[in-house]
């Protein structure tokens, strides 16, 4: 069995399965949230004294909606997560065997490279736009690629070589031919042809240390941006990107990339409302990164991620507005620029871009369980005043 949790290796499941819990085998199986039956907080009451409490999603559970606010409202918000139960709606039973998912038994891995040299504005152009059409049409939780997760890795042009990563179910009889078609489709007409660097069959227990999906080093200094796409890029918003990955004024030096991940599938079979998470109609998930170590370095590429994320984003704000193309941003990829009217000049602020309309909720969540606003940070879910 298997909790479809997350992909980094140095992220634990606390505040992971709190903001959603997103990772390979999402499009399979949905959310790890979607899986989540109770939650053990450590609530401070309006008194001033801690308590344990356990919310379950029983809908006569008076606790309910404490459980609902840890289905993706985000860590720090309402008390300490001391324990998480999961089990899938309707199973039945005792047997934990049958309580949740099941992983494929083995995976297809699979990794190419396109060559920055040779790689045009238009050949790149064609490569993210096929990206984006590819999984517009291949993303219905009855997908025959449902079990397909990818990363395709925009790095800056000064690391050398653009990245596609990609696993599934290789249990399938058509696995080849289904990685085969998705890879073809997704280097149609780039101009450059792309060199594989691995093909192969591994068990589902060596594909989750498969370090194709590897998280960076927890001694990194770092700045994460996030994107949710219900359609591809937009030719300008690739224009944004492919401008900021190729400056010359810019010397990346672990790592400064866009990154495109599968998304979609049994996530989308679940309503906006049913957890904290809104976002459920999206069919990509896009991380801005930028990855470095010298702190004296920090502002130069601080710079960079937020021009690039301004740039790409330049029509709706700076920010990938909710109710277009773009359905906000991930709530785990904190980040306070969208605090910020330097870096966010939309009209929706950083919880609408979080929570959609379900921050009214969780503010009611919060006024209940952390009345005194114990739990706060720079963008906590406020109480009611």
């Amino acid at each position: 069995m298997v909790i479809p949790a997350g992909i980094c290796q140095n992220v634990g499941m606390g505040g992971h399965v709190v903001g959603g819990a997103y990772g390979a085998l999402n499009r399979l199986h949905g959310l790890a949230v979607d899986h989540l039956y109770a939650v053990e907080v450590v609530v401070v009451g309006r008194s001033g004294a801690a308590r344990a409490v356990v919310a379950t999603r029983e809908p006569d559970d008076p606790h309910r909606e404490l459980w609902w606010a840890h289905t993706g409202g985000g860590g720090g918000n309402f008390g300490i997560v001391t324990r998480y139960w999961f089990r899938t709606p309707g199973a039945k039973g005792d047997d934990p065997a049958a309580l949740l998912p099941k992983p494929p038994p083995e995976l297809l891995l699979h990794v190419q490279n396109w060559p920055w040299a040779g790689l045009t504005q238009e050949g790149f152009t064609r490569l993210v736009r096929n990206a984006g059409t590819w999984f517009e049409a291949n993303s219905a939780p009855d997908s025959p690629y449902n079990s397909l997760f990818s990363h395709l890795r925009l790095t800056h042009q000064a690391h050398g070589t653009v990245t596609l990563a990609a696993q599934l179910d290789a249990t399938r009889p058509d696995a080849e031919k289904l990685m085969s078609d998705f890879t073809a489709a997704i280097g149609e007409g780039v101009g450059v042809a792309a060199r594989q660097t691995q093909h192969r069959t591994v068990p589902w227990v060596h594909g989750v240390w498969w370090n194709g999906f590897a998280g960076t080093n927890p001694n990194d200094r770092a700045k994460y941006k996030s994107a949710y796409l219900r359609r591809g890029f937009t030719d300008d918003q690739i224009a944004g990107i492919y401008r900021n990955l190729t400056r010359a004024d810019y010397q990346p030096h672990l790592g400064s990339m866009v990154q495109l991940a599968a998304y979609g599938g049994r996530v989308n079979t679940v309503g906006p409302e049913a957890t904290a998470v809104p976002q459920r109609d999206s069919v990509v998930k896009v991380m801005f990164a930028s990855v470095w170590q010298p702190p004296a370095d920090d502002a130069k590429h601080l710079q960079w991620i937020r021009e690039c994320y301004r740039d790409t984003f330049a029509a709706t704000g700076g920010v990938p507005a909710r109710g277009g193309t773009t359905d906000g941003c991930f709530v785990n990829y904190a980040d306070v620029d969208l605090n910020d009217p330097r870096w966010n000049s939309s009209d929706q602020p950083w919880h609408e871009l979080y929570y959609g309309g379900n921050y009214a909720r969780l503010r009611q969540v919060k006024t209940r369980w952390d009345p005194r606003d114990v739990f706060r940070h720079a963008q906590s879910v406020q109480p009611l005043s």
